[in-house]
Protein backbone atom coordinates (compact mmCIF):
# COMPACT_ATOMS: atom_id res chain seq x y z
CA UNK A 1 0.00 0.00 0.00
CA UNK A 2 2.84 2.52 0.83
CA UNK A 3 4.19 1.66 -2.93
CA UNK A 4 0.46 2.79 -3.75
CA UNK A 5 0.73 6.25 -2.24
CA UNK A 6 3.53 6.65 -3.39
CA UNK A 7 2.41 6.38 -7.24
CA UNK A 8 -0.22 8.48 -6.11
CA UNK A 9 2.28 11.25 -5.06
CA UNK A 10 4.45 10.61 -7.94
CA UNK A 11 2.19 9.98 -11.06
CA UNK A 12 0.67 13.50 -11.62
CA UNK A 13 4.13 15.22 -10.33
CA UNK A 14 5.50 13.37 -13.44
CA UNK A 15 2.57 14.05 -15.62
CA UNK A 16 3.15 18.02 -14.85
CA UNK A 17 6.79 17.67 -16.25
CA UNK A 18 6.00 15.87 -19.26
CA UNK A 19 3.51 18.44 -20.19
CA UNK A 20 6.70 20.35 -20.84
CA UNK A 21 8.20 18.23 -23.39
CA UNK A 22 5.05 16.22 -25.45
CA UNK A 23 3.02 17.66 -28.24
CA UNK A 24 0.05 18.20 -27.23
CA UNK A 25 -2.24 15.99 -28.30
CA UNK A 26 0.05 13.25 -26.74
CA UNK A 27 -0.27 15.38 -23.63
CA UNK A 28 -3.98 15.33 -23.85
CA UNK A 29 -4.39 11.35 -24.09
CA UNK A 30 -0.93 11.07 -21.81
CA UNK A 31 -3.42 13.19 -18.70
CA UNK A 32 -6.18 11.28 -19.05
CA UNK A 33 -4.82 8.50 -18.56
CA UNK A 34 -2.12 9.43 -15.88
CA UNK A 35 -5.77 10.83 -14.17
CA UNK A 36 -7.51 7.31 -14.27
CA UNK A 37 -4.58 5.66 -12.65
CA UNK A 38 -4.30 8.10 -10.42
CA UNK A 39 -8.35 7.54 -9.36
CA UNK A 40 -7.87 3.73 -9.52
CA UNK A 41 -4.93 3.90 -6.92
CA UNK A 42 -6.90 6.27 -4.68
CA UNK A 43 -9.85 3.67 -4.76
CA UNK A 44 -7.37 0.87 -3.53
CA UNK A 45 -6.28 2.63 -0.95
CA UNK A 46 -10.16 2.62 0.26
CA UNK A 47 -9.72 -0.86 1.77
CA UNK A 48 -6.59 -0.58 3.80
CA UNK A 49 -7.84 2.94 5.03
CA UNK A 50 -10.61 1.61 6.91
CA UNK A 51 -8.66 -0.50 8.64
CA UNK A 52 -5.64 1.96 10.25
CA UNK A 53 -3.11 4.36 8.35
CA UNK A 54 -1.46 4.18 5.49
CA UNK A 55 2.22 6.00 5.35
CA UNK A 56 4.96 6.41 2.64
CA UNK A 57 7.65 7.32 4.81
CA UNK A 58 8.67 10.42 6.16
CA UNK A 59 6.35 12.85 3.97
CA UNK A 60 3.45 10.64 3.13
CA UNK A 61 0.16 9.94 5.14
CA UNK A 62 -3.32 8.65 4.23
CA UNK A 63 -6.26 7.77 7.06
CA UNK A 64 -10.09 7.31 6.17
CA UNK A 65 -10.29 11.69 6.49
CA UNK A 66 -7.64 11.75 4.18
CA UNK A 67 -8.63 9.49 1.81
CA UNK A 68 -12.23 10.79 0.95
CA UNK A 69 -10.72 13.86 0.29
CA UNK A 70 -8.15 11.92 -1.91
CA UNK A 71 -10.89 10.47 -3.37
CA UNK A 72 -12.77 13.31 -4.51
CA UNK A 73 -9.82 14.95 -6.55
CA UNK A 74 -8.97 12.24 -7.84
CA UNK A 75 -12.30 11.56 -9.68
CA UNK A 76 -12.74 15.04 -10.91
CA UNK A 77 -8.73 14.37 -12.26
CA UNK A 78 -9.22 12.25 -15.18
CA UNK A 79 -13.21 13.56 -15.76
CA UNK A 80 -12.18 17.35 -16.21
CA UNK A 81 -9.11 16.25 -18.24
CA UNK A 82 -11.68 14.33 -20.99
CA UNK A 83 -13.93 17.69 -21.07
CA UNK A 84 -10.59 19.92 -21.58
CA UNK A 85 -10.62 18.00 -24.93
CA UNK A 86 -14.03 18.83 -26.21
CA UNK A 87 -13.60 22.43 -24.35
CA UNK A 88 -10.37 23.12 -26.33
CA UNK A 89 -12.40 22.29 -30.02
CA UNK A 90 -13.68 25.36 -30.53
CA UNK A 91 -10.25 26.76 -29.87
CA UNK A 92 -8.58 24.63 -32.54
CA UNK A 93 -11.40 25.57 -35.16
CA UNK A 94 -10.69 29.19 -34.31
CA UNK A 95 -6.84 28.67 -35.24
CA UNK A 96 -7.44 27.04 -38.26
CA UNK A 97 -9.71 29.75 -39.34
CA UNK A 98 -7.21 32.22 -38.02
CA UNK A 99 -4.44 30.50 -40.28
CA UNK A 100 -0.73 29.44 -39.55
CA UNK A 101 0.25 32.83 -37.12
CA UNK A 102 -2.29 31.57 -34.67
CA UNK A 103 -0.82 28.31 -34.53
CA UNK A 104 1.96 28.68 -32.75
CA UNK A 105 0.19 30.85 -29.96
CA UNK A 106 -1.88 28.52 -29.05
CA UNK A 107 0.47 25.63 -28.87
CA UNK A 108 2.07 27.51 -26.09
CA UNK A 109 -1.18 28.53 -24.90
CA UNK A 110 -2.16 24.76 -24.24
CA UNK A 111 0.81 23.82 -22.94
CA UNK A 112 0.94 26.15 -20.11
CA UNK A 113 -2.48 25.42 -19.40
CA UNK A 114 -2.16 21.74 -19.27
CA UNK A 115 1.45 22.26 -17.48
CA UNK A 116 -0.69 24.13 -14.90
CA UNK A 117 -3.32 21.72 -15.17
CA UNK A 118 -1.44 18.74 -14.01
CA UNK A 119 0.55 21.04 -11.55
CA UNK A 120 -3.11 22.06 -9.91
CA UNK A 121 -4.29 18.47 -9.68
CA UNK A 122 -1.11 17.23 -8.22
CA UNK A 123 -0.78 20.07 -4.97
CA UNK A 124 -4.76 19.74 -4.41
CA UNK A 125 -4.47 15.74 -4.14
CA UNK A 126 -0.14 16.35 -2.33
CA UNK A 127 -2.25 18.60 0.71
CA UNK A 128 -4.78 15.59 2.18
CA UNK A 129 -1.82 12.72 1.92
CA UNK A 130 0.88 15.12 3.17
CA UNK A 131 1.96 14.49 7.03
CA UNK A 132 1.66 17.47 8.78
CA UNK A 133 0.27 20.75 9.31
CA UNK A 134 2.92 22.23 8.03
CA UNK A 135 3.32 20.62 4.73
CA UNK A 136 -0.58 20.67 4.50
CA UNK A 137 -0.10 24.55 4.75
CA UNK A 138 2.64 24.39 2.00
CA UNK A 139 0.67 21.98 -0.63
CA UNK A 140 -2.20 24.65 0.09
CA UNK A 141 0.26 27.79 -0.95
CA UNK A 142 0.91 25.87 -4.38
CA UNK A 143 -2.63 25.38 -4.94
CA UNK A 144 -3.19 29.05 -4.51
CA UNK A 145 -0.17 29.87 -7.20
CA UNK A 146 -0.73 27.74 -9.63
CA UNK A 147 -4.72 27.90 -9.63
CA UNK A 148 -4.38 31.84 -10.04
CA UNK A 149 -2.03 31.87 -13.16
CA UNK A 150 -4.76 29.56 -14.59
CA UNK A 151 -7.47 31.63 -13.59
CA UNK A 152 -5.74 34.48 -15.73
CA UNK A 153 -4.58 32.35 -18.56
CA UNK A 154 -7.14 33.60 -21.17
CA UNK A 155 -5.47 37.74 -20.37
CA UNK A 156 -8.48 39.14 -20.90
CA UNK A 157 -8.88 42.21 -18.09
CA UNK A 158 -11.73 40.43 -16.12
CA UNK A 159 -10.11 37.50 -15.89
CA UNK A 160 -6.51 39.52 -15.00
CA UNK A 161 -8.46 40.97 -12.10
CA UNK A 162 -10.02 37.78 -10.78
CA UNK A 163 -6.58 36.64 -10.25
CA UNK A 164 -5.44 39.12 -8.58
CA UNK A 165 -7.81 39.76 -6.31
CA UNK A 166 -7.96 35.79 -5.44
CA UNK A 167 -3.66 35.95 -4.94
CA UNK A 168 -4.73 39.22 -2.77
CA UNK A 169 -7.52 38.19 -0.65
CA UNK A 170 -5.88 34.00 -0.58
CA UNK A 171 -2.56 34.91 0.39
CA UNK A 172 -3.35 37.55 3.00
CA UNK A 173 -5.63 33.73 4.08
CA UNK A 174 -2.92 31.75 4.14
CA UNK A 175 -0.44 34.34 5.73
CA UNK A 176 -3.42 33.66 8.54
CA UNK A 177 -2.93 30.17 8.48
CA UNK A 178 0.59 30.09 8.69
CA UNK A 179 0.06 32.05 11.77
CA UNK A 180 -1.93 29.33 12.80
CA UNK A 181 0.21 26.78 12.29
CA UNK A 182 2.66 28.90 14.40
CA UNK A 183 0.92 29.22 17.25
CA UNK A 184 0.11 25.42 17.08
CA UNK A 185 3.39 24.47 16.35
CA UNK A 186 4.38 26.82 19.90
CA UNK A 187 1.26 24.80 21.81
CA UNK A 188 2.78 21.11 20.81
CA UNK A 189 6.37 22.53 21.73
CA UNK A 190 5.34 22.57 25.53
CA UNK A 191 4.62 19.24 25.32
CA UNK A 192 6.31 17.69 23.34
CA UNK A 193 9.46 19.38 23.17
CA UNK A 194 11.12 22.30 20.52
CA UNK A 195 12.70 19.07 17.81
CA UNK A 196 8.95 17.89 16.84
CA UNK A 197 7.86 18.09 13.24
CA UNK A 198 4.16 19.04 13.46
CA UNK A 199 3.08 15.51 12.27
CA UNK A 200 -0.50 14.58 12.65
CA UNK A 201 -0.08 11.06 14.64
CA UNK A 202 2.01 13.35 17.37
CA UNK A 203 -0.29 16.13 17.33
CA UNK A 204 -3.74 14.40 17.81
CA UNK A 205 -2.20 11.89 20.20
CA UNK A 206 -1.19 14.77 22.72
CA UNK A 207 -4.30 17.08 21.62
CA UNK A 208 -5.74 16.80 25.46
CA UNK A 209 -2.64 17.83 27.01
CA UNK A 210 -1.92 21.11 24.86
CA UNK A 211 -2.80 24.10 26.57
CA UNK A 212 -6.58 25.95 25.91
CA UNK A 213 -5.36 29.35 24.79
CA UNK A 214 -2.97 29.04 22.12
CA UNK A 215 -4.88 26.22 20.48
CA UNK A 216 -8.34 28.40 20.60
CA UNK A 217 -6.34 30.94 18.69
CA UNK A 218 -5.04 28.56 16.31
CA UNK A 219 -8.44 27.23 15.17
CA UNK A 220 -9.87 30.60 15.37
CA UNK A 221 -7.24 32.08 13.04
CA UNK A 222 -7.24 28.47 11.14
CA UNK A 223 -10.87 28.75 10.44
CA UNK A 224 -10.52 32.36 8.83
CA UNK A 225 -6.85 31.73 7.29
CA UNK A 226 -7.84 28.65 5.50
CA UNK A 227 -11.47 29.75 5.60
CA UNK A 228 -10.76 32.48 2.90
CA UNK A 229 -9.90 29.55 0.54
CA UNK A 230 -12.91 27.12 1.71
CA UNK A 231 -15.44 30.37 0.53
CA UNK A 232 -16.54 31.37 3.96
CA UNK A 233 -18.85 34.78 4.56
CA UNK A 234 -17.33 36.96 5.10
CA UNK A 235 -13.77 36.02 3.20
CA UNK A 236 -15.37 34.36 0.38
CA UNK A 237 -15.30 37.53 -1.90
CA UNK A 238 -12.80 36.23 -4.94
CA UNK A 239 -14.48 33.04 -5.51
CA UNK A 240 -17.17 34.60 -7.88
CA UNK A 241 -15.01 36.33 -10.12
CA UNK A 242 -12.25 33.73 -10.30
CA UNK A 243 -14.94 31.02 -10.90
CA UNK A 244 -16.39 32.89 -13.60
CA UNK A 245 -13.57 33.92 -15.28
CA UNK A 246 -10.99 30.75 -15.47
CA UNK A 247 -11.46 28.32 -17.79
CA UNK A 248 -14.55 25.59 -17.45
CA UNK A 249 -12.33 22.72 -16.46
CA UNK A 250 -10.33 24.83 -14.34
CA UNK A 251 -13.18 26.35 -12.62
CA UNK A 252 -14.94 22.84 -11.95
CA UNK A 253 -11.51 21.90 -10.04
CA UNK A 254 -11.61 24.67 -8.30
CA UNK A 255 -14.93 24.49 -6.94
CA UNK A 256 -15.24 21.01 -6.28
CA UNK A 257 -11.78 20.00 -5.52
CA UNK A 258 -9.89 23.25 -4.17
CA UNK A 259 -13.00 24.29 -1.69
CA UNK A 260 -12.73 21.04 -0.36
CA UNK A 261 -8.99 20.70 0.01
CA UNK A 262 -9.23 23.73 2.55
CA UNK A 263 -11.68 22.53 4.44
CA UNK A 264 -9.89 19.59 4.80
CA UNK A 265 -7.17 21.72 6.25
CA UNK A 266 -9.96 22.93 8.66
CA UNK A 267 -10.92 19.80 10.05
CA UNK A 268 -7.30 18.66 10.91
CA UNK A 269 -7.54 22.24 13.16
CA UNK A 270 -11.09 20.50 14.19
CA UNK A 271 -9.69 17.54 15.25
CA UNK A 272 -6.98 18.67 17.27
CA UNK A 273 -9.07 21.46 18.94
CA UNK A 274 -11.76 19.05 19.70
CA UNK A 275 -9.21 17.13 21.76
CA UNK A 276 -7.64 20.03 23.51
CA UNK A 277 -11.10 22.46 24.41
CA UNK A 278 -13.81 20.11 24.13
CA UNK A 279 -16.56 19.99 21.12
CA UNK A 280 -18.62 23.23 22.55
CA UNK A 281 -15.74 26.26 21.18
CA UNK A 282 -14.94 25.03 17.76
CA UNK A 283 -18.16 23.74 16.97
CA UNK A 284 -19.93 27.07 17.45
CA UNK A 285 -17.27 29.12 15.40
CA UNK A 286 -17.77 26.88 12.70
CA UNK A 287 -22.09 27.19 12.82
CA UNK A 288 -21.44 30.49 12.95
CA UNK A 289 -19.36 30.73 9.55
CA UNK A 290 -21.50 28.16 8.14
CA UNK A 291 -24.83 29.70 8.93
CA UNK A 292 -23.66 33.08 7.43
CA UNK A 293 -22.44 31.45 4.13
CA UNK A 294 -25.50 29.60 3.87
CA UNK A 295 -27.73 32.71 4.18
CA UNK A 296 -25.37 35.14 2.02
CA UNK A 297 -25.19 32.68 -0.78
CA UNK A 298 -28.88 31.59 -1.10
CA UNK A 299 -29.73 35.28 -1.26
CA UNK A 300 -27.29 35.74 -3.55
CA UNK A 301 -28.32 33.34 -5.87
CA UNK A 302 -31.34 34.95 -6.97
CA UNK A 303 -29.18 37.89 -8.01
CA UNK A 304 -26.96 36.36 -10.44
CA UNK A 305 -26.97 36.65 -14.20
CA UNK A 306 -23.76 35.04 -15.23
CA UNK A 307 -24.18 31.88 -15.06
CA UNK A 308 -20.58 30.56 -13.67
CA UNK A 309 -21.13 32.91 -10.90
CA UNK A 310 -24.62 31.57 -10.03
CA UNK A 311 -22.95 28.06 -9.58
CA UNK A 312 -20.25 29.89 -7.70
CA UNK A 313 -22.45 31.30 -4.92
CA UNK A 314 -24.09 27.58 -4.63
CA UNK A 315 -20.22 26.51 -3.82
CA UNK A 316 -20.38 29.15 -1.39
CA UNK A 317 -23.38 27.90 -0.06
CA UNK A 318 -22.30 23.91 0.37
CA UNK A 319 -19.28 24.80 2.16
CA UNK A 320 -21.31 26.46 4.79
CA UNK A 321 -23.80 22.82 4.98
CA UNK A 322 -20.19 21.42 5.86
CA UNK A 323 -19.25 23.58 8.42
CA UNK A 324 -22.95 23.59 10.19
CA UNK A 325 -22.81 19.19 9.73
CA UNK A 326 -19.52 19.58 11.52
CA UNK A 327 -21.11 21.94 14.25
CA UNK A 328 -23.64 18.81 14.93
CA UNK A 329 -21.07 17.29 16.31
CA UNK A 330 -23.18 14.00 15.67
CA UNK A 331 -21.63 11.05 13.68
CA UNK A 332 -24.35 10.59 11.23
CA UNK A 333 -23.82 14.16 10.74
CA UNK A 334 -20.27 13.42 10.14
CA UNK A 335 -21.01 10.90 7.57
CA UNK A 336 -22.97 13.27 6.06
CA UNK A 337 -20.37 15.92 5.37
CA UNK A 338 -18.00 13.45 4.19
CA UNK A 339 -20.47 11.84 1.60
CA UNK A 340 -20.99 15.42 0.65
CA UNK A 341 -17.67 16.12 0.00
CA UNK A 342 -18.10 13.37 -2.19
CA UNK A 343 -21.07 14.30 -3.96
CA UNK A 344 -20.50 18.12 -4.01
CA UNK A 345 -17.24 17.48 -6.40
CA UNK A 346 -19.45 15.38 -8.12
CA UNK A 347 -22.52 17.43 -8.65
CA UNK A 348 -19.95 21.04 -8.88
CA UNK A 349 -17.84 19.14 -11.73
CA UNK A 350 -21.06 18.49 -13.19
CA UNK A 351 -22.79 21.21 -13.18
CA UNK A 352 -20.02 23.90 -14.59
CA UNK A 353 -19.04 21.41 -17.23
CA UNK A 354 -22.45 21.80 -18.18
CA UNK A 355 -22.26 25.54 -18.03
CA UNK A 356 -19.37 25.68 -19.57
CA UNK A 357 -21.01 23.79 -22.87
CA UNK A 358 -23.93 26.80 -22.85
CA UNK A 359 -21.20 28.96 -22.83
CA UNK A 360 -19.53 27.57 -25.86
CA UNK A 361 -22.94 26.83 -27.06
CA UNK A 362 -23.93 30.47 -26.93
CA UNK A 363 -21.25 32.37 -26.62
CA UNK A 364 -21.94 34.44 -24.01
CA UNK A 365 -21.81 33.43 -19.73
CA UNK A 366 -25.05 36.40 -19.45
CA UNK A 367 -27.96 33.74 -18.48
CA UNK A 368 -30.27 36.19 -20.51
CA UNK A 369 -28.17 35.43 -23.90
CA UNK A 370 -29.00 31.66 -23.35
CA UNK A 371 -32.89 30.55 -23.62
CA UNK A 372 -33.89 27.42 -25.01
CA UNK A 373 -30.98 25.44 -24.01
CA UNK A 374 -32.69 21.82 -23.65
CA UNK A 375 -34.18 22.05 -28.07
CA UNK A 376 -30.41 23.58 -28.53
CA UNK A 377 -28.42 21.03 -26.59
CA UNK A 378 -30.23 17.78 -26.46
CA UNK A 379 -28.03 15.75 -24.30
CA UNK A 380 -26.25 18.53 -22.18
CA UNK A 381 -29.07 20.25 -21.61
CA UNK A 382 -30.92 18.03 -19.49
CA UNK A 383 -28.20 16.97 -17.96
CA UNK A 384 -27.63 20.25 -16.59
CA UNK A 385 -30.91 20.49 -15.50
CA UNK A 386 -30.11 17.15 -13.68
CA UNK A 387 -27.29 18.59 -12.15
CA UNK A 388 -29.17 21.74 -10.63
CA UNK A 389 -31.99 19.16 -8.99
CA UNK A 390 -28.86 17.62 -7.38
CA UNK A 391 -27.19 20.54 -5.99
CA UNK A 392 -31.16 21.01 -4.72
CA UNK A 393 -30.26 17.88 -2.98
CA UNK A 394 -33.61 16.13 -4.97
CA UNK A 395 -33.74 11.97 -4.80
CA UNK A 396 -31.84 9.81 -5.71
CA UNK A 397 -28.88 11.42 -6.06
CA UNK A 398 -25.68 11.66 -3.62
CA UNK A 399 -26.30 14.95 -2.14
CA UNK A 400 -30.00 14.23 -0.94
CA UNK A 401 -28.46 11.57 1.06
CA UNK A 402 -25.76 13.56 2.38
CA UNK A 403 -27.88 16.23 3.62
CA UNK A 404 -30.59 13.82 4.80
CA UNK A 405 -27.97 12.74 7.30
CA UNK A 406 -26.62 16.28 8.65
CA UNK A 407 -30.40 17.28 9.30
CA UNK A 408 -30.52 14.39 10.72
CA UNK A 409 -27.51 14.54 12.81
CA UNK A 410 -28.84 18.29 13.46
CA UNK A 411 -32.07 16.60 15.36
CA UNK A 412 -30.39 13.92 16.95
CA UNK A 413 -27.75 16.41 18.80
CA UNK A 414 -30.21 18.75 19.91
CA UNK A 415 -29.88 21.10 17.43
CA UNK A 416 -33.27 20.84 16.10
CA UNK A 417 -33.70 24.71 15.73
CA UNK A 418 -30.45 24.76 13.32
CA UNK A 419 -31.64 21.59 11.58
CA UNK A 420 -34.47 23.11 10.64
CA UNK A 421 -33.32 26.81 9.66
CA UNK A 422 -30.78 24.97 7.35
CA UNK A 423 -33.76 23.18 5.66
CA UNK A 424 -35.38 26.69 4.90
CA UNK A 425 -32.04 28.40 3.54
CA UNK A 426 -31.64 24.73 1.32
CA UNK A 427 -35.31 25.59 -0.11
CA UNK A 428 -34.20 29.12 -0.63
CA UNK A 429 -31.20 28.42 -2.81
CA UNK A 430 -32.77 25.88 -4.65
CA UNK A 431 -35.10 28.25 -5.61
CA UNK A 432 -32.54 30.46 -6.82
CA UNK A 433 -31.19 28.00 -8.76
CA UNK A 434 -34.49 27.00 -10.55
CA UNK A 435 -35.62 30.41 -11.28
CA UNK A 436 -32.78 30.79 -13.19
CA UNK A 437 -32.44 27.22 -14.70
CA UNK A 438 -35.55 26.94 -16.03
CA UNK A 439 -35.17 30.73 -17.89
CA UNK A 440 -32.01 28.92 -19.64
CA UNK A 441 -33.38 25.94 -20.29
CA UNK A 442 -37.28 26.18 -21.06
CA UNK A 443 -37.96 29.75 -22.01
CA UNK A 444 -38.33 30.50 -25.46
CA UNK A 445 -36.07 33.31 -26.82
CA UNK A 446 -36.96 36.51 -29.13
CA UNK A 447 -34.12 35.44 -32.04
CA UNK A 448 -33.88 33.03 -34.35
CA UNK A 449 -33.66 29.39 -32.23
CA UNK A 450 -30.08 27.66 -32.51
CA UNK A 451 -29.70 24.54 -34.18
CA UNK A 452 -30.10 21.33 -32.19
CA UNK A 453 -26.62 19.91 -31.30
CA UNK A 454 -23.65 19.47 -29.07
CA UNK A 455 -20.21 21.56 -29.82
CA UNK A 456 -18.50 18.32 -28.89
CA UNK A 457 -18.87 15.17 -27.46
CA UNK A 458 -16.44 14.96 -25.83
CA UNK A 459 -18.22 17.60 -23.25
CA UNK A 460 -20.44 15.07 -23.14
CA UNK A 461 -19.37 12.03 -21.63
CA UNK A 462 -17.56 13.60 -18.49
CA UNK A 463 -20.90 15.06 -17.38
CA UNK A 464 -22.79 11.73 -17.77
CA UNK A 465 -19.92 9.91 -15.44
CA UNK A 466 -20.93 12.73 -12.80
CA UNK A 467 -24.79 11.78 -13.14
CA UNK A 468 -23.90 8.33 -12.95
CA UNK A 469 -21.47 8.91 -9.81
CA UNK A 470 -23.64 11.04 -8.23
CA UNK A 471 -26.79 8.28 -8.60
CA UNK A 472 -24.33 5.50 -7.13
CA UNK A 473 -23.52 7.56 -4.27
CA UNK A 474 -27.69 8.23 -3.36
CA UNK A 475 -29.17 4.68 -4.63
CA UNK A 476 -26.40 2.30 -3.43
CA UNK A 477 -22.94 3.32 -2.33
CA UNK A 478 -20.76 0.72 -2.16
CA UNK A 479 -20.04 -1.10 1.29
CA UNK A 480 -16.59 -0.04 1.17
CA UNK A 481 -16.96 3.57 0.48
CA UNK A 482 -19.94 3.31 3.86
CA UNK A 483 -17.12 1.63 5.46
CA UNK A 484 -14.81 4.55 5.13
CA UNK A 485 -17.14 7.26 5.11
CA UNK A 486 -18.05 5.58 8.96
CA UNK A 487 -14.29 5.44 9.71
CA UNK A 488 -13.96 9.05 8.63
CA UNK A 489 -17.00 9.89 11.13
CA UNK A 490 -14.83 8.23 13.70
CA UNK A 491 -12.16 9.80 13.16
CA UNK A 492 -14.00 13.45 13.36
CA UNK A 493 -15.41 12.17 16.47
CA UNK A 494 -12.18 10.85 18.10
CA UNK A 495 -13.38 7.24 18.35
CA UNK A 496 -11.09 5.81 15.80
CA UNK A 497 -8.57 3.42 17.11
Amino acid sequence: MSTMLLCVFLLPLGMTLLSFLLPRRVTEMATIVVGVATFVLAVSLMSAVTHGVVTAPPFLRVDALSEIFLLATAFLYPVTAIYTIGYFAKERSIVAHDGADAIPQFRRYSRLFYLGFNAFAWSMICAPIVNGLALLWIAIEITTVVSALLVAIDRTDGATEAAWKYVLIASCGLGIGLLATIILYYAGSTVLGDSYDLGLESMLRSASRLPAVPVQLAFGLAVIGYGTKVGLFPVHTWLPDAHSEAPTPISALLSGALLATSFYAILRYYQIAVGALGPAFPQNMLLIFGVLSLLLAALYLFAQRNIKRMLAYSSVEHMGILAIGVSFGAPIAFAGVLLHVLAHAAAKGTAFMGAGTLVHKYGTKEMSGMRGAIRALPFSGPIFLIAIFTLGALPPFGMFRSEFQIVSGGVSSGHGVVGAVLVILLSTAFLGLMFATTRVLFEPGTSTPLPSSEPSYWMVVPTIIGVVALLVLGVHPPDTLVDLLTRGAAELTGAAS
